[in-house]
Parts: C-alpha cells; sequence; structure tokens
C-alpha cells in the first residue's frame, strides 16, 4: 500500500506556480490577482478561506476577501458578485459555500461571469467541460485527477466507481476520469444504488464522495484497488485542542491494508482542492481558458 500525500504534491505544484507568477512579474505581466467572498462565520469556510489568503501570499497573488454577515440579502450579495465581475484588477473570484438558507446558491453561482469563475461550478464552466473544450474545472475533481496522475496511477481502461453525484465532485469527476486523457469506465453510485457494496468492490478506482464518515468499510474494497477518499466531516473529538477532527468517507484502517494506493485524510485531497483554484486562478490571469 502507497498513501497518496496530497501535501507533498500540492506543495509541489505551489513551487511551480510561484515560478511561473515569478517569471510573469519579470517579464511584466500582471500579478494575478483572487477574490474571495465570505459570508457569515461557518467555522470550515473561515478555515478553508484563510489558507486560501495563505496559499496566495505563497505563491505571489494578489488576494481580497470580501466578508458579509449572515443576514446580507440576495440583492446586496449579487450586487457584490457584479462588482467584482467588472473590476479589472480581479482576475478570479469565489463565493464561499455554503451560503444561508434564504439566499440561491444556483443563482448567485450563475451570476458570476465564466471567465473569472476560478471555482468552476458555472453552468458554461460544466458544460464546456463536458465537451472538452478549455474550461475552469472544478477544484476538487481536477485535484484527485492530478494526484492520480502524479502517482502514475494507470487509468486506461480500468472501471472507476464515484460513490457521491454532487455537481461539485461526483458528476464533473465522472465525465474527466471518463475522457480520452484517462479512459476510465465510470459508473456513479449514490445512497439509491442497489448492491452497493458489490459494485464498490468491482472497482479498480474507488472515490469516495458521499459526505458520510467511515462509509466504505474493508468488505467494500477489492484487493489491489486505488481509493480516494474526498470526505471532511468535522467529528467532535476530546483527543484535539479544536474539539473536533476531520473523518473521511473511507475507515481508513480496515480499507488502507487491501489497497495499492490510497489517499489520506486529512492530508490528500484536501490540499489538492485549494492549490487547484490558484492553478485556474494563474490560468485566468493569463487569458488561458477564454481567449
Amino acid at each position: 500500500m502507497e498513501l497518496i500525500d496530497g501535501k507533498k504534491v500540492a506543495a509541489e505544484m505551489k513551487q511551480e506556480i510561484a515560478a511561473k507568477v515569478a517569471k510573469l512579474k519579470e517579464q511584466g505581466g500582471k500579478t494575478p490577482h483572487l477574490a474571495a467572498v465570505l459570508v457569515g462565520h461557518d467555522g470550515g469556510s473561515e478555515t478553508y478561506v484563510a489558507y486560501k489568503i495563505k496559499d496566495c501570499e505563497a505563491v505571489g497573488f494578489k488576494s481580497s476577501l470580501v466578508r458579509f454577515e449572515d443576514d446580507v440579502t440576495e440583492e446586496e450579495l449579487l450586487a457584490k458578485v457584479d462588482e467584482l465581475n467588472n473590476d479589472d484588477d480581479i482576475d478570479g473570484f469565489i463565493v464561499q459555500l455554503p451560503l444561508p438558507a434564504h439566499i440561491n446558491d444556483q443563482k448567485v453561482i450563475e451570476a458570476i461571469n465564466p471567465k473569472k469563475d476560478v471555482d468552476g461550478f458555472h453552468p458554461e464552466n460544466l458544460g464546456r467541460m463536458v465537451i472538452g473544450m478549455p474550461a475552469f474545472v472544478s477544484a476538487t475533481p481536477f485535484g484527485i485527477v492530478e494526484l492520480l496522475n502524479r502517482y502514475n496511477v494507470e487509468t486506461s481502461g480500468k472501471n472507476c466507481v464515484i460513490v457521491g453525484r454532487s455537481n461539485i465532485v461526483g458528476r464533473p469527476l465522472s465525465i474527466l476520469m471518463s475522457q480520452k486523457a484517462n479512459n476510465c469506465t465510470v459508473t456513479v453510485a449514490h445512497s439509491r444504488t442497489k448492491n452497493l457494496e458489490e459494485l464498490c468492490r468491482s472497482a479498480d478506482i474507488l472515490v469516495a464522495a458521499i459526505g458520510s464518515p467511515e462509509f466504505v468499510k474493508g468488505n467494500m474494497v477489492k484487493e489491489g484497488a486505488v481509493v480516494v477518499d474526498v470526505g471532511t466531516t468535522r467529528v467532535k473529538s476530546d483527543k484535539t485542542k479544536s474539539g473536533w477532527k476531520l473523518k473521511g468517507d473511507v475507515l481508513f484502517d480496515e480499507v488502507a491494508p487491501r489497497c495499492s494506493f490510497i489517499t489520506p485524510v486529512p492530508g490528500g485531497v484536501g490540499p489538492m482542492t485549494r492549490v487547484s483554484l490558484l492553478h485556474n486562478t494563474l490560468l485566468a490571469a493569463t487569458n488561458q481558458i477564454y481567449r
């Protein structure tokens, strides 16, 4: 069993991005600028956005943080999105999800200019990705594919089972894995899938993205499989200073001995999601997607 070290790969990618940014600045180019919009004080979102700001500093990006309280109106938020769309200094921006219940997430996503949609959530970017056009690919699916590629995991002709069908991870990842670059035969499973354990055991590459802590047990994984754990659920813990710890969707101690490769939680997919956002922002700043 080999551990797929997302921290290590993300650090390598950061160095690569930083070198490109330094060269861009040397040539008189514009410093890439990423903005984040944060509504409320959700603990997970606060932590994630703080990391994004540090990541920007590490690679030489400019970063901006726009904060709103939970009671911001949808109209006020959409007005800010429009302002960011029209700010020529900002190359890309994200609106951190989840949003309060009184705000329509999809309406906000669709209001973002696709050319600045570095989260890759806008229907235009998803559609472009589906038909193989240049697009901003959602950060987590892109990060997963990059991990597999950098660990030389063979994907061509393999059976890939993805447990989870969200528009952020499961669905876009299923498209990426089935495209010619990866050549997998893909099955998307979910909570209503019959014979789920049997289906998971058929996977050469098993991706757990269902959002249920330790859902995938040892009896659901065949010997020699590659397992990618996307889960990041906070659970209470009296063994940490914070009072909580992250749990993945895979029962690691049971599953790991059966795998050829496996991603840990934390330190697997999470760091790749963050660095993939930097990757997309650099693409936006250098007009690599929409020309």
